[in-house]
């Protein structure tokens, strides 16, 4: 009997540690991309990001521990009362165990706050708002590619620090729209600039006329655009049209990324100063990324897209080192875990789930400067994460309070 019980004891430490294929729920991991594919973030990450989302799976062997790894989508309009009754039924009857992209700040808010009542990982690689990793934070959310913050540091910062010292700003009537223009302003405040007024409009509107009228009365230097996807776009657009740059006012596209420069074309686009994450063109690594992309797409990879590859790839080497989906597990490996891949070197993630790494300015080519399709950034500076991203200590978390 003596033998027997060393012998099982035996059996049993040994099983203990073999990678643990029966720690994955369902028996297999589904990942499951919500965003905007019909309106106006339709470019911004759209089926792109899904397309981003599957290359990761792919690349990481289209199985973890053992068993397969599934990727689905939907299109959540742009409505958080679409997307938190996606989440839900992803959640409650697909067995769904991750919510990523989360185009649209006030989706991405709704989803997290679903995710963390169900004990669910999000990772938001679309959404802008501070709040994600602030005051709104969870244990099992994660922001990934950029912020409002990132964005103000890096295009207000440079514009200030080139004259561009007296705001009005165009801002989007939700959630993200509010979070960019207040970032973006108080740091021009900060840094000696000053803010004469803004106007608010709806998502997806055509016509721009009186809010440009509005700021073009100002007499401010700068109209900082606090939108995104077709909305600034068409702001640009209409904005030429009224001769606003041509009569000495500055357009500051706030969040504006590769897809859109190419949807508006060189010529409406030169000259414009934005911030991204991430440029197919920065270095070998990230050509040859972005040529397996374009091969399979047709396009370029934004910062959207290619942070949608890296936070999969990085949620599946969680599941892999962890040998288990199981939320609380995966999380606090992805806390703990560096982000090393085509996206980001050395990130790390905070308390608060804001994943920090070191973003890009850029200016916009003149068609003259450019060498082919898609050849549309020079990289102007580099602005390293700890000063781009907020102090996790900082953020208003109270995960991650001093």
């Amino acid at each position: 009997m003596k033998k027997f019980t060393i012998a099982s004891v035996a059996i049993m430490a040994a099983a203990a540690a073999l990678p643990a294929h029966a720690e994955i729920s369902d028996d297999v991991v589904k990942i499951g991309i919500l965003n905007d594919q019909s309106g106006v973030y339709a470019d911004f990450g759209g089926v792109w990001s899904f397309e981003a989302a599957k290359m990761a799976v792919e690349d990481f062997g289209g199985t973890v521990q053992g068993k397969p790894v599934e990727v689905i989508t939907a299109d959540h309009q742009n409505k958080p009362d679409v997307a938190a009754n996606i989440a839900r039924q992803w959640y409650d009857q697909d067995q769904v165990d991750a919510i990523m992209e989360l185009t649209t700040s006030s989706v991405a808010l709704a989803v997290q706050g679903i995710s963390k009542e169900k004990k669910k990982i999000d990772i938001v690689t679309g959404a802008a708002t501070t709040a994600l990793t602030g005051e709104q934070c969870s244990p099992y959310g994660f922001h990934w590619a950029y912020d409002t913050h990132a964005l103000a540091v890096g295009t207000g910062g440079a514009l200030v620090n080139n004259g561009g010292d007296s705001w009005f700003f165009l801002t989007a009537d939700y959630a993200f729209g509010y979070s960019l223009e207040e970032q973006t302003g108080n740091f021009v405040k900060e840094s000696g600039g000053t803010v004469s007024g803004s106007v608010r409009h709806p998502l997806g509107t055509n016509d721009y006329s009186s809010f440009l009228l509005q700021a073009q009365a100002s007499g401010a230097k700068v109209i900082g655009l606090a939108n995104a996807g077709l909305d600034t776009a068409n702001a640009i657009k209409q904005a030429s049209e009224f001769g606003i740059v041509q009569s000495g006012q500055r357009l500051a596209a706030l969040l504006f990324t590769l897809a859109e420069v190419h949807g508006l074309g060189a010529k409406a686009s030169q000259g414009l100063t934005l911030t991204e994450g991430f440029y197919w063109d920065r270095n070998d690594e990230t050509r040859e990324f972005g040529k397996r992309f374009f091969d399979r797409t047709g396009r370029m990879p934004n910062m959207i897209q290619a942070g949608t590859y890296s936070a999969v790839l990085q949620y599946l080497k969680a599941i892999d080192k962890t040998g288990t989906d199981e939320t609380e597990a995966v999380a606090k490996a992805l806390h703990e875990m560096p982000v090393n891949d085509v996206f980001a070197n050395n990130g790390k993630v905070g308390a608060n789930g804001r994943m920090i790494y070191d973003m890009y300015l850029m200016e916009v080519k003149s068609p003259e400067q450019m060498t082919g399709d898609w050849d549309y950034y020079n990289i102007l500076d580099t602005v390293p994460g700890n000063k781009a991203f907020i102090d996790p200590a900082e953020s208003g978390c109270s995960l991650a309070s001093k």
